[in-house]
């Protein structure tokens, strides 16, 4: 087994498009119509794991957008290039929470997306 998505929640399939893939720079892996839904996915590589994009049906999916993980970091990415991925990040529209901080496992900061849902940018130490 392996794991393949992950669902985000996101206000609007388009805007998720706009910051997962124009402003990211991700793959866009599919977007395809269903009647009553559209079956979004979004990867930073096309080999691994991607985020299947939702757009809330419920009031309660509704109220998890941004917090679908309990305000925890829930996603995790590495980086080989730190400095230039967390100012995409930003540009896109993301906002940091904290400075970098360096240790033996490398260099992390966590960050949120424009819906509040908390992340870590990773570069792994050498």
């Amino acid at each position: 087994m392996r794991l393949a998505l992950v669902t985000l929640i996101v206000p609007d399939y388009d805007e998720g498009i706009a910051f997962y893939v124009n402003g990211l720079g991700w793959t866009l892996l599919s977007d395809e119509d269903q009647t009553h839904k559209r079956w979004v996915t979004v990867s930073p590589s096309p080999q691994g794991p991607a985020l299947l994009l939702a757009v809330p049906t419920t009031d309660r999916q509704s109220r998890a957008l941004g917090q679908q993980t309990g305000d925890r970091v829930g996603f995790f990415l590495h980086s080989s290039n730190f400095k230039e991925d967390a100012a995409r990040i930003t540009t896109a529209g993301g906002t940091f929470v904290e400075a970098p901080r360096h240790g033996p496992y490398g260099t992390v900061a966590q960050w949120r997306d424009p819906w509040g849902n908390l992340w870590d940018l990773i570069q792994p130490a050498a």
